[in-house]
């Protein structure tokens, strides 16, 4: 099947001021999106989305990468990262993470930025101009909390009920006047062990 992209966007929001005191250094948050055609719309119930997975993700996973690093400058510039993915009111949630959820997409933009976590993400169903939230966290260190992010946005006519809107997030900074501290610092105050949070 051939991916259907209706249009991109691509947002840069550069935070100078936050509770009132001047940030040291500005925070800055990038996000790339795609609506698409949603390609499992009008066809019922689908019981095997790996066709269209195999040849739509790879191509949405390169294209938005290319347009987030184009913006920030680098990959290695980038801090923090997200994705996620808004189905329109005619299809599954299953479409969004189908698109999304699988290597074929995320590992282009881990690649591209030298990332060791995972991409924090978030998949919902919405109408036109639904919330988009692109949940962010630090590529390498998934408890450094100053790099707990979200990217909220909006596009006024996405996704149509047959669409599918697809997005990257970074971050240059992390917030501006973090003081909450880190994971790691919790589980030491809680007796617990930083390398075995879980304790299995």
């Amino acid at each position: 099947m051939t991916l259907q992209i209706r249009k991109t966007m691509l947002q840069i929001e550069t935070t100078l001021i936050e509770g009132g005191k001047a940030a040291a250094i500005p925070l800055k948050l990038f996000s790339a999106l795609a609506i698409v055609k949603n390609p499992w719309a009008g066809r019922g119930f689908v019981e095997d989305l790996k066709p269209e997975i195999q040849a739509v993700a790879p191509v949405l996973g390169e294209l938005l990468t290319k347009m987030i690093i184009e913006a920030v400058g680098s990959g290695e510039a980038v801090e923090a990262y997200g994705k996620a993915a808004v189905v329109g009111v005619d299809g599954e949630i299953e479409h969004a993470s189908a698109l999304i959820h699988t290597l074929r997409f995320g590992n282009h933009y881990r690649q591209a930025v030298g990332a060791k976590s995972y991409l924090a993400f978030s998949n919902t169903r919405g109408p036109a101009n639904a919330p988009i939230m692109i949940p962010l966290m630090d590529k390498n260190d998934e408890g450094r909390r100053s790099h707990y992010l979200t990217i909220q946005t909006s596009i006024p006519d996405a996704p149509a009920a047959d669409e599918i809107v697809v997005a990257l997030g970074a971050s240059i900074g992390g917030r501006p006047h973090h003081r909450i501290g880190d994971r790691y610092q919790d589980l030491r105050d809680l007796g617990q062990d930083v390398a075995n949070p879980a304790g299995v």
